[in-house]
């Protein structure tokens, strides 16, 4: 998990990072499935994905392929980001897959810091 939430911000501020977040919440997909659905290169969904891993946003499965060799799956982690203002005060709530509660407390610390 990310000890940086600026790059998670950095990463939800790139379209294409967000379109591999999106393809991948609705099952697990390799990256040349991402290539096509998403239809970006497959040098940029590798790393977009190598990047969205590094913070925890996806996680990445080795499974078997038809051929007999291997390939990485991805699956989103993030299942929520909540940004509320009441009152002049920015609330921030993240939840993913992780059971680290520790991301979620810096990503709101930072949130807190702006």
């Amino acid at each position: 998990m990310a000890d940086d939430p600026a790059a998670v911000f950095a990463l939800l501020d790139d379209e294409y990072a967000r379109s591999l977040l999106a393809a991948t919440s609705h099952e697990p997909m390799t990256a040349p499935a991402l290539s096509d659905e998403c239809e970006m290169s497959l040098s940029t969904v590798y790393r977009r994905l190598e990047a969205l891993e590094a913070v925890g946003l996806v996680d990445a499965e080795v499974v078997p392929d038809p051929d007999g060799d291997h390939r990485k799956r991805y699956e989103a982690q993030l299942d929520e980001l909540l940004v509320s203002l009441d009152d002049g005060s920015f609330d921030v709530s993240l939840r993913t897959k992780s059971t680290t509660a520790e991301f979620a407390d810096a990503f709101t610390d930072l949130w807190e810091g702006l």
